[in-house]
């Protein structure tokens, strides 16, 4: 066995004399890239870029070649909600990383669909990385290899907005449509923060609760009707007071306007699943995360169990991508 080494490259021999014969492994580092000459055949390793994006924040893991990680965040990218121009315009001036080399991209995100709300974010990303091969999936498929990798379940994501899945270990066999914030997306953080809102405004619930939510954000009806109905991403904006609920939650009135959205998303959403009740339940998301024992005590009223819960699942889409 014989090891050569150069600034550029490596030999490596391996002689077997009772078969005579020579196995010849070069690698070739260059900044970018790793290339692999096994017995002339010849494998080129890119650098890698992993997205996890919701409405509210993408996630960006860049991987080069030798293992090194770099984390990147920038706001969230949804197709339903913005045009090709504005994802790339995004990516240019939160992304503040000029990679002209070879890239993978792996890019789950909100609102990536069907084909052409895909082909909305594939655009944008060639436009900013010429040289990229991208895969643009959804946000649910994401978290279903993140969590579950080869084996099939129920998987859920709970974060600006919301959506769930049975997973066969492959792919998304069935998905009952999360509808978005006006339709659907029960449990989400728009749902709840939607519903704290309204619950504000008509006198749901105490003065006392009133008093700590207008003594915090200092706001107006005019204002919040205004950042609703008028402003762009009113989704995020409504899901921007889940903190309020999370800081307030040793109330009950605040603890039932939670655990009301969970039971919903639950009956609405992952009832229409055959034999849910087999399987435990993961969940991917914020809001998942940070209310985790009402989602319990929900999930477990209801016949189900938890599985996993993450708040983010960047790291066990590296471990995924890297197998």
């Amino acid at each position: 066995m014989l090891f050569i080494w150069h600034p550029l490259f490596v030999f490596y021999m391996n002689q077997n004399m009772e078969e005579n014969s020579t196995l010849i492994i070069i690698l070739i580092k260059l900044k970018t890239s790793i290339y692999c000459i096994h017995n002339c055949c010849i494998k080129e390793y890119f650098m890698k870029l992993i997205a996890d994006s919701g409405s509210t924040s993408t996630h960006w893991m860049l991987i080069y070649p030798n293992d090194e990680q770099k984390e990147i965040f920038t706001k969230g990218i949804n197709p339903f909600l913005q045009t090709d121009i504005e994802i790339y315009d995004l990516i240019k001036t939160e992304f503040n990383h000029s990679i002209n080399d070879k890239i993978q991209i792996f890019f789950y995100g909100a609102g990536c669909a069907n084909i052409e709300k895909n082909s909305i974010v594939e655009r944008a990303l060639l436009k900013y990385f010429p040289n990229a091969k991208v895969l643009v999936d959804s946000d649910m498929m994401g978290a279903c290899r993140a969590l579950l990798k080869d084996s099939k379940g129920i998987v859920s994501i709970l974060g600006t907005g919301s959506n769930s899945c049975f997973y066969n270990g492959s792919m998304i066999e069935k998905n009952v449509s999360p509808l978005g914030y006006i339709l659907g997306d029960e449990g989400s953080g728009a749902y709840l923060g939607r519903k704290l809102l309204s619950d504000i405004l008509k006198n749901q619930l105490s003065r006392e609760i009133q008093t700590l939510f207008f003594n915090k954000y200092n706001t107006t009806q005019a204002e919040i009707q205004e950042n609703v109905y008028k402003k762009p991403f009113p989704n995020r904006y409504m899901a921007g007071f889940t903190r309020f609920l999370s800081e307030n939650i040793t109330y009950t009135e605040i603890e039932n306007i939670v655990k009301s959205g969970f039971a919903e998303f639950i009956k609405r959403n992952i009832l229409q699943y055959e034999d849910s009740h087999n399987y435990p339940l993961s969940f991917v998301g914020s809001v998942a995360y940070i209310f985790e024992n009402q989602l319990k005590e929900v999930a477990e009223n209801l016949g189900y169990t938890i599985g996993k819960i993450v708040q983010n699942p960047m790291d066990d889409l590296v471990d995924y991508h890297l197998k």
